[in-house]
């Protein structure tokens, strides 16, 4: 059957493997049967989604996965053609000259899986796409196609959720691919491309090699560092006002009435009290309340007036003054999209947006949820009459509206799966049956809650706001404030609130604030009355939640990539994290510097917006690809495109990008090949890791300048008369010999590391002089030099190319050769049982909530790492120490859990597979033992008959 003209193709994994037997008979029910014994091959990303699947599918349908993308830009030279290397545009991946075409590459550790892929193709009837419904997924439908060149009729199959009723409606209504949607892709693709390609070089030659630039990427990043320098260029304001607890002269009559409350002073004399929104970012006070210059002036209190009016108060009477009553009435809230279940997956969870993803995207391949990577908070016919039932059923009749709620997107161009994120299926299982467990049970509660939430009705009370009055003995007329909130009905609020921004300084909806039975004129008594000092506060710094709402406000990016962005500029990094909060590193600094002054429209935020607005439009189909990115690249209306602008680095002063004066000193903050320094009089002292730019005050500055930084001597060697000296280095104190002035260029000085148990204070001559005898040799083995020496990861004896770890540190200055001997007869051993004892952890975080076992921080040879005794996971770059928190020590070892058979697989499969093929390898032509010998052992029988083939009917390795 002729193949349709389409694009589409994405990622995959091996299928196989049914569910249980109910399963199947209730897929094979709901599911179109083939005709003619016609064979469907069902291709789709993961290995999990493909046996989900296959479990609901009949023995007409061979479901496999594509291992995620097969093909890609390449990534290296290596992975260039040999006939395409010498081309100019070779190294963009992007034929610049000729509309903007991208080069595609299969990746190399997707060859076997593309090899497979063909050969079950060949068997096929029929071939449908089944990889997600977003435009990634339509890509990589559109890629598979590209590559596997399908002579069969070809179709997508789409669904937002894995159940039996979806997959069968998907194959009864399969559609072609979408061209919009890979043509939005391949702009998307390919602009990034020429940004990253272009761009990053400049950062490795003006700040610092292995940097990277990027669209959105270097945007996420100007955010987090325009937020510190407004932390930075902030100064507190101290202000004062009065606190006062008071009573009702005549006591509540029902018990449960509160029987106090607190109010704050609000005005003195008609002039009102200044608090901390009536301060600049710098500590100065606004000019009037409110920006009503027909105000009368703030009044401003200091420690002082703020006691003695105070003392003047203490003794008045007060009254009620007014009391204003309001009906409040919260809606609830709109089901999950991808932004707002991320926020709150780092809000009520603590979870990382990565990490939310990553358990989200097991739960929807696992048939929990539905797809979760959407702009849509539109819940379907089915869903909704699903969730009203629920919340019937648990809440009763009075907690359900007479009408379903809809909702509408308000995230422009919402474009990604057509429905929010929720429970799959037509009936909804509570958390108690759904099987699940651990993280993924916490995440799917938080689903489901939301979901029968957002069906449910609004919470409704009142709000009270009150105002109480006093004379002082002064005459002064002060005036204090409060509010409360009562909840009469919660609504809603029974079966889900949504977590605040600790930084916001706003209550949880379900927080009630209650107040005593209060009418005007009620005389109160004043049980306690005082001066509050308070501090104005700098600008919080982002969390990842507060990160992602910002850019999604700004429309800056896709949401289904914000969790991939923030990954990336933490693993390059760009930030660190000081608890939840991200804190920019000073290259970030350096790197936004240099984008600001000679980049400035790339890391413009209205700028990047438009260019989203661009991409969709191509997506649409309103605007051209090639003209779009002709525009950007080569420029267009004497606007400079990015060709130019990367093409004459000489105005780019490297040294000035990289250095910040220190406000208020002559000290320079300057950003090295090597890592960010202080610089003072041609004097540099180097910045602690993990520093946050605020924290680095004039005072922090001189204190490091003024740690013993210079050469600390020690005496003379007995034997050389060479003087001995011990210094801070970059990778640790050491001790060395100054050579004489004299001495040959080529003479080098004996150095040596200090052991972990020294210090540069306490370091002595006879100490240096043990040190500087390393390595030490104790003899020979086999004819084989033995030594002792100090290394990296602590003191080991080495034989040739043998090593093992010693005890402790004395072992290399006593050690003998008896006792290496004994060493060395002994087998190898690797891991912690390589040396003594396990040394304490560092830290106890938690249980873990997959193994249920506790999780502790160690120190080990490469680095702290976690650990639950089963599993180790080392700490990522920007992750320190003594801020990991338990969630991120649960987040590390899942994802080192998910790689950890990656590299074994392979191998144990190709070698299972060698041994059922040696008969058909044996008939192989000259062609194929070539191939095989050039091969591992363990080639697939599809690989093997394509080495065998002409070399005229191969392919280049493009793909193209």
């Amino acid at each position: 059957m002729p193949a349709k003209t389409s694009p589409t193709p994405r990622r995959g994994s091996a299928a196989s493997g049914a569910r249980s037997p109910a399963a199947n008979r209730k897929a094979a029910a709901a599911t179109p049967a083939t005709s003619n014994g016609a064979r469907r091959l069902v291709i789709v990303e993961s290995p999990a989604k493909a046996r989900t699947i296959a479990g609901y599918l009949g023995k007409d349908y061979v479901v496999e996965s594509s291992i995620g993308h097969i093909r890609d830009m390449p990534g290296s030279a290596a992975d260039i053609p040999d006939k395409l290397k010498k081309e100019p545009w070779a190294r963009l991946g992007v034929n610049v000259d000729a509309d903007f075409e991208p080069l595609y590459v299969v990746n190399a550790d997707k060859r076997q899986q593309v090899s497979k892929l063909k050969q079950l193709l060949k068997n096929a009837d029929e071939l449908l796409l089944a990889t997600d419904e977003d435009r990634e997924g339509e890509a990589i439908a559109w890629h598979l196609v590209e590559e596997l060149k399908p002579t069969i009729q070809y179709k997508r199959m789409v669904f937002h959720e894995i159940t039996p009723e979806a997959i069968a409606a998907a194959v009864a209504s399969p559609r072609d691919i979408d061209n919009g949607r890979v043509e939005a892709y391949q702009t998307r693709r390919v602009l990034d491309r020429l940004y990253g390609y272009e761009v990053s070089p400049v950062l490795w030659k003006k700040v610092m090699p292995q940097l990277s630039a990027g669209r959105v990427q270097s945007v996420a990043v100007r955010l987090v560092v325009d937020r510190e320098r407004e932390r930075i260029a902030f100064r507190p304001a101290r202000y004062w006002d009065l606190e006062a607890e008071f009573a009702p002269v005549k006591k509540p009559a029902d018990s449960e009435d509160v029987n106090s409350f607190t109010a704050t002073l609000v005005a003195l004399d008609g002039r009102r009290i200044a608090q901390g929104r009536d301060f600049t970012s710098i500590g100065e006070l606004r000019a009037a309340a409110n920006g009503d210059k027909q105000a009368p002036p703030l009044l401003h209190l200091d420690g002082q007036a703020a006691a003695g009016l105070a003392d003047r108060l203490r003794s008045s009477a007060f009254a009620v003054k007014s009391v204003e009553r309001k009906p409040y009435r919260r809606a609830p809230y709109a089901p999950f999209r991808t932004t707002t279940l991320q926020q709150e997956g780092s809000r009520k969870l603590g979870f990382s947006a990565k990490y939310t993803m990553q358990v989200a995207q097991r739960l929807y391949e696992n048939g929990h949820i539905t797809y979760m990577r959407t702009d849509s908070v539109t819940l379907s016919q089915t869903a909704i009459t699903a969730a009203r039932s629920q919340a019937r059923e648990l809440y009763g009749d009075e907690y359900v509206p007479d009408q379903p709620r809809v909702y509408t997107s308000k995230v422009k161009s919402a474009q990604e799966a057509h429905e929010a994120i929720r429970p799959a299926g037509d009936v909804f299982r509570t958390p108690a049956r759904s099987g699940l467990s651990g993280d993924e049970l916490r995440l799917y509660e938080l689903v489901w809650k939301r979901t029968v939430a957002s069906q449910m009705k609004d919470a409704t009370g009142e709000s009270v706001s009150v105002r109480v009055a006093g004379r002082s003995t002064a005459g002064e007329e002060a005036e204090f404030g409060a509010s409360g909130k009562v909840i009469t009905f919660y609504g809603f609020l029974k079966a889900y609130v949504e977590d605040v921004e600790e930084a916001d300084g706003t209550d949880r909806d379900d927080r009630e604030r209650r107040l005593p039975p209060l009418a005007e004129s009620d005389p109160l008594n004043t049980l306690r009355l005082d001066a509050a000092e308070h501090s104005t506060r700098p600008p919080a710094r982002y969390t990842e939640a507060s990160l992602i709402k910002e850019l999604e406000d700004r429309d800056i990016g896709r949401p289904s990539t914000y969790a991939t962005i923030i990954g990336t500029i933490l693993d390059r990094g760009y930030v660190f994290k000081k608890g939840t909060a991200l804190v920019p590193s000073f290259v970030a600094f350096a790197v936004i510097t240099l984008l600001e002054r000679h980049f400035a429209h790339l890391v413009d935020y209205e700028f990047t917006a438009r260019m989203e607005d661009a991409l969709d439009q191509i997506a649409t189909g309103q605007s051209g690809r090639v003209p779009w990115l002709r525009r950007f690249y080569f420029g267009a209306d004497g606007e400079e495109g990015l060709k130019d602008l990367v093409s004459d680095l000489g105005d780019i002063d490297a040294r000035d990008v990289s250095s910040f004066p220190l406000a208020g000193t002559d000290i320079v903050i300057r950003v090295g090949r090597y890592g960010p320094y202080l610089e003072q009089d041609g004097q540099r002292v180097n910045i602690p890791e993990g520093t946050a730019p605020d924290e680095l005050t004039a005072e922090y500055a001189r204190d490091l300048f003024s740690q013993p930084s210079g050469d600390k001597i020690l005496g003379t060697d007995p034997d050389s008369g060479l003087t001995v000296v011990a210094r801070a280095g970059r990778y640790g104190p050491y001790v060395t010999e100054v050579l004489a002035e004299d001495a040959p260029a080529s003479t080098k000085p004996r150095t040596a590391s200090l052991l972990k148990a020294m210090d540069l204070d306490s370091v002595t001559l006879e100490d240096a002089l043990r040190l500087l005898t390393l390595p030490r040799t104790v003899g020979e083995i086999d004819g084989e030099p033995v030594t002792v020496q100090n290394g990296r990861y602590g003191p080991y004896a080495k034989k040739g190319t043998d090593s093992r770890s010693l005890e402790s540190d004395e072992q290399l200055f006593t050690l003998t050769l008896d006792q290496a001997k004994e060493i060395f007869a002994q087998p190898k051993q690797r891991g912690r049982a390589a040396g003594a004892a396990a040394a304490p952890p560092l830290r106890e975080l938690g249980e873990d909530t997959a193994s249920g076992k506790p999780i502790v921080l160690r120190e080990g040879r490469f680095g702290p790492y976690v650990t639950d005794g089963e599993t180790n996971a080392s700490l990522r770059k920007g992750d320190l120490p003594e801020a990991i928190t338990l969630q991120r020590a649960i987040e590390l070892l899942a994802e080192r859990r998910a790689a950890a058979p990656s590299t074994k697989r392979p191998r144990a499969s190709s070698g299972r597979s060698a041994s059922s093929r040696t008969k058909t390898t044996a008939a192989k032509t000259t062609a194929a033992k070539t191939a095989a010998g050039r091969s591992a052992a363990g080639k697939t029988a599809a690989g093997k008959t394509t080495a065998a083939k002409s070399t005229a009917a191969k392919k280049p390795r493009s793909g193209s």
